[in-house]
């Protein structure tokens, strides 16, 4: 019994130390290059709200995105005016292009630009194929693959902002 008791002992003891290294060594990871990217999946519970600071607003009029069509694997350039909507040629797919952030920064539930020097470029976007919305969220020009536009025929990529006048 003795020795049942000192074998499940040092089992346990196995096991919290291997546990206690392994979060030693996540701890001790370098940080992620997107450590300053934000993660919507993380973000706190509730309705997130997007603030356009008045050192923003008007000095962006459009975006440009590259229309991948995965079938013929042809990239189309379109510049898209802010709050407006576009059709993709030859598809039942629409976009619809809401604002520009050109330092995309997120805290908590807010979502602003931290400046408007194009440092983290991101344009909130809605797809709809036909009356249907299959996407909405934020497409990044500097880190395209975080929360892409997902479609078996379509890609979506912001390339840049396009100031006003």
């Amino acid at each position: 019994m003795k020795v049942k008791i000192i074998a499940i002992s040092a089992g346990l003891g196995l096991l919290l130390t291997m546990g206690a290294c392994k979060k030693k060594e996540e701890a001790q990871a370098p940080p992620s290059p997107m450590a300053n990217v934000p993660q919507t999946v993380m973000a706190p519970k509730g309705e997130t709200h997007i603030v356009v600071p008045d050192f923003v607003k008007g000095k962006w009029k459009a975006v440009k995105l590259e229309i991948l069509d995965k079938s013929t694997n042809k990239k189309q350039e379109v510049t898209i005016n802010l709050n407006s909507e576009y059709k993709i040629p030859n598809s039942n797919l629409k976009i619809k292009v809401g604002e520009f952030l050109p330092d995309f920064k997120m805290d908590g539930l807010s979502i602003t630009s931290a400046s408007n020097d194009p440092k983290n470029p991101a344009v909130h976007v809605f797809v709809y194929e036909g009356d249907k919305q299959i996407f909405k969220g934020w497409l990044y020009s500097r880190f395209p693959t975080i929360h892409p536009f997902q479609h078996d025929k379509y890609g979506l990529t912001l390339i840049e902002g396009i100031k006003a006048g």
